[in-house]
């Protein structure tokens, strides 16, 4: 079975909408494991990871590969350690050779966000 963790925040709106579609996702795709994902906790080791999470910035749904693009900003405390830190941390450790982030933008509409990363996944 193949496995695409989401990422999100249930208390934030703007980056709720990965873990509002998730069930409705794997309604749709019964063949593919769709696993809640907490960037502070233990990442899995994959050698490409399959992510659905909130991305700033975008105006559509797309897939992003190039974990060197990805904008961290200062870390200061746990608070601050988020996926992208993670990613890069990951990968120049070797953990990880590459992610596919499918990205949502953080104001698209649920339904829109659903027909549009389900369309990724089939192609994917």
């Amino acid at each position: 079975m193949k496995t695409v963790y989401v990422a999100g925040n249930s208390l934030v709106k703007e980056d709720s909408i990965p873990l509002r579609i998730k069930d409705r996702l794997q309604e749709k795709f019964p063949e593919v494991e769709f696993k809640e994902l907490e960037p502070t906790d233990n990442m899995p080791e994959e050698k490409t990871l399959k992510i659905i999470d909130t991305v700033l910035g975008i105006d559509k749904v797309m897939i992003i590969t190039d974990i060197d693009k990805i904008v961290t900003g200062k870390i200061y405390s746990l608070h601050d350690f988020d996926l992208g830190f993670n990613l890069k941390l990951m990968k120049k450790t070797g953990k990880i050779n590459g992610v596919r982030i499918i990205g949502i933008p953080a104001h698209m509409d649920e339904e829109q966000a659903l027909r549009e990363v389900s369309n990724i996944i089939k192609r994917i």
